[in-house]
């Protein structure tokens, strides 16, 4: 009987320690709606949120994927303005969500929170972006190069979400991709791009991507991963190197893109007989 009350008396104070380690790492709420997690987890965030995230399911650009509006879509090629004035150096860029709600806020706690967890649903996502893409699965050259960050952005964040959502990707692709993550490095640092338009923004990441691994993208596939794409002048640059060190054809793909704002429901009933035809067969 003694035996048993002194290694109770030893339990009591591990599952306290237990307990508060869980009680620090683990918030007992979802960090994206703040509803009460019932079981313990690595990542804070509620079941529910994590299958509210939605695909993008409206007419999209189908070069960079940015929203269409009315009159793009008349005009038939299925390009968006910018894409028509300044061509991307990428055959193709496709991402999961928009970069709003709880999309966004579980890229924060990845990006800004440092809550590495939240890489692994953020990999799932990338990877059906990736598989929307609907390249060659025989094809062996498929590689996966990572959007890099430069040294001083590494050692201040610790980490390259790119490549960190990168590596989870993996787990839900099939045989036949490879990661890459060290072919391209960011040698020069750029400025933010807030603020800037599109001219300025390609001349502020002109010259900030470099290949080092000129052999091992020779002739292959390769898309270019990132976690969000803005305007996809970052992507496009990176493609634009990729190629001149003599990748064959590069894509790019993210789990996340800014959008334009919508079409207001005041245009939407304005729209008059081949406008709504266009609208509803893109939406196919």
């Amino acid at each position: 009987m003694q035996r048993a009350e002194g290694r109770s008396s030893l339990v009591a104070p591990l599952q306290k320690v237990v307990g508060g380690f869980f009680a620090v790492f683990f918030p007992s709420d979802c960090r994206l709606c703040e509803t009460p997690l019932v079981t313990l987890s690595r990542l804070p965030v509620c079941p529910e949120c994590l299958d509210s995230l939605e695909r993008i399911r409206f007419p999209q650009c189908v070069l960079c994927g940015e929203r269409l509006v009315a009159a793009q879509l008349l005009v038939g090629d299925g390009q968006c303005h910018a894409c028509r004035d300044y061509p991307p150096e990428f055959e193709r860029a496709v991402s999961y969500g928009e970069y709003a709600a709880g999309l966004r806020d579980l890229v924060h706690l990845l990006k800004y929170d440092g809550l590495l967890p939240a890489g692994g649903p953020l990999g799932e996502l990338l990877a059906q972006s990736i598989a929307d893409l609907r390249l060659p699965l025989d094809d062996a050259s498929l590689l996966i190069v990572p959007v890099p960050l430069h040294s001083s952005k590494r050692r201040e964040r610790r980490f390259n979400q790119s490549e960190l959502i990168a590596r989870a990707a993996m787990r839900h692709l099939p045989a036949g991709f490879e990661l890459a993550p060290h072919v391209l490095v960011r040698h020069r640092e750029t400025h933010s791009q807030v603020g800037l338009d599109r001219e300025a923004r390609i001349q502020n990441m002109r010259g900030a991507f470099r290949v080092i691994d000129a052999e091992r993208i020779a002739g292959r596939t390769v898309i270019v991963v990132d976690d969000v794409m803005t305007t996809g002048t970052t992507v496009s640059e990176c493609a634009r190197v990729l190629k001149r060190a003599g990748a064959a054809t590069v894509f790019a793909a993210t789990v996340a893109r800014t959008l334009k704002a919508p079409v207001t429901q005041d245009c939407g009933n304005s729209l008059q007989g081949e406008q709504v035809e266009a609208l509803e067969l893109a939406s196919v």
